[in-house]
């Protein structure tokens, strides 16, 4: 069974020995699977995620599907509970779902025809359907819901920011700033939503049900205004250009506050610049005044 290549990149540049061991028992977990929905499971999609073996599959009754089977990560615990709140809301459906142990299954809807957003339309379009798409998703959850507070993210992140030490490519107290800001801002919110939290173009495909659906949501609960960032992160060269003209439209698109999405982005850039250096020069341009 081929397996994707970026699953198999992650895990030898990781070198982490149960990624390794979980890979060696694919075939078999995805031959149980297959048997446990009664699935014929065609060739996987490459080069595939980092975190996941994804094919397309057909079931008894010869309905097209995918199948994801993850390896178990803490940004998407809870992908199954988010894909089942947002099912009239834009994303894909899901069908049925399993977890046990590091493993994660999913088998949902399969987009046709499956064209990625951020290989069909301009950025400045990109920006009107994401935008469009997330304020479907806003609600707050229901009681008793299973996610976590976006705050629990922010600090895990922060906290492996300093665990790697100052970084050169940044000013100190620019950094203090940045990481203060991304540990204080999820707490000074009123209104909290569901978030996708990693929303952008590549995780939007073409549909005929509806133009275009989520895939691979990394539900949290909190600041709306937090939740665009990762579609702008995605357009460093028309943030380099004009970060505040970029950000201001955005934030008219999704109904936030321009200035407080301007200060998200001001801290997920300092928090990404350890390794994602590009987005240091992006943090400078939209430092506070």
């Amino acid at each position: 069974m081929p397996l994707p290549a970026n699953l198999v990149e992650r895990a030898h540049t990781d070198r982490d020995p149960r990624l390794l061991a979980w890979l060696d028992t694919l075939p078999a977990l995805v031959a149980e699977l297959s048997q446990r929905w009664g699935l014929e499971v065609g060739t996987p999609y490459q080069p595939g995620g980092e975190t996941a073996w994804v094919a397309p599959v057909r079931d008894a009754a010869g309905d097209g599907l995918v199948l994801k089977v993850g390896w178990g990560h803490s940004e998407s615990e809870h992908e199954a509970a988010g894909l089942r709140a947002w099912s009239d809301r834009g994303a894909v459906l899901l069908r049925s779902a399993h977890r046990e142990g590091d493993t994660s299954a999913l088998l949902m809807e399969r987009c046709d025809p499956g064209t990625e957003l951020g290989r069909a339309e301009p950025e400045e379009r990109q920006d009107e359907i994401v935008s469009a798409i997330l304020r479907r998703l806003w609600h707050e959850p229901a009681d008793g819901h299973p996610f976590r507070p976006l705050q629990q993210m922010c600090d895990e992140w922060a906290d492996e920011h300093e665990a790697a030490g100052p970084n050169p490519r940044l000013e100190p107290g620019l950094e203090r700033e940045g990481l203060a800001l991304f540990r204080s801002l999820p707490a000074d919110v009123g209104t909290q939503v569901l978030l996708a939290t990693d929303l952008h173009a590549g995780n939007i495909l073409a549909s005929r049900r509806e133009p275009w659906l989520v895939i691979d949501p990394k539900p949290y609960v909190g600041d709306p205004t937090y939740d665009p960032l990762q579609h702008l992160l995605n357009c460093l060269d028309r943030l380099n250009a004009d970060p505040r003209g970029v950000t201001d439209r955005m934030a008219g698109l999704c109904g936030v506050d321009p200035e407080r999405l301007r200060l998200w982005l001001f801290a997920r850039c300092v928090v990404e610049s350890s390794w994602w250096p590009e987005t240091a020069d992006v943090a400078r341009l939209l430092a506070p005044r």
